[in-house]
């Protein structure tokens, strides 16, 4: 992870204020409990993170349509701007780490991520 911290510090983002933004990014406005489950994190922990990232002018809150009591969140310009600026970086370490693991080890990194994400998430 050290690559991917020197990069987001270079943005002032830390690394779940990413996956949160990446997350949005790639799926557009969704409400905190996808953003959370699809981001790993826990609730509570993400509540912080919205925080952090909205005063950052990073992401918007609005009220959900259907239902007034539920938040919907979507990233903002500044957001999107932010994960463009860094994506090519943060792919190019991805695949120097892809190399250096080399990409049967790497896929099986992967799956056993995922593998412990189903886990943690049935609990």
């Amino acid at each position: 992870m050290g690559p991917f911290r020197a990069m987001l510090s270079d943005v002032d983002v830390t690394e779940q204020q990413w996956r949160v933004l990446r997350v949005l990014h790639e799926g557009g406005p969704l409400d905190p409990t996808r953003i959370a489950e699809q981001a790993c994190l826990l609730l509570p922990s993400l509540t912080r993170i919205l925080q952090k990232l909205d005063e950052k002018g990073l992401i918007l809150r609005a009220a959900d349509e259907h239902d007034r009591r539920k938040q919907v969140i979507s990233i903002t310009p500044a957001g999107i701007r932010l994960i463009d600026e860094n994506l090519a970086r943060s792919i190019a370490i991805t695949e120097r780490l892809r190399n250096r693991m080399g990409p049967a080890k790497f896929e099986a990194l992967l799956d056993l991520l995922n593998h412990l994400d189903r886990i943690e998430m049935s609990d």
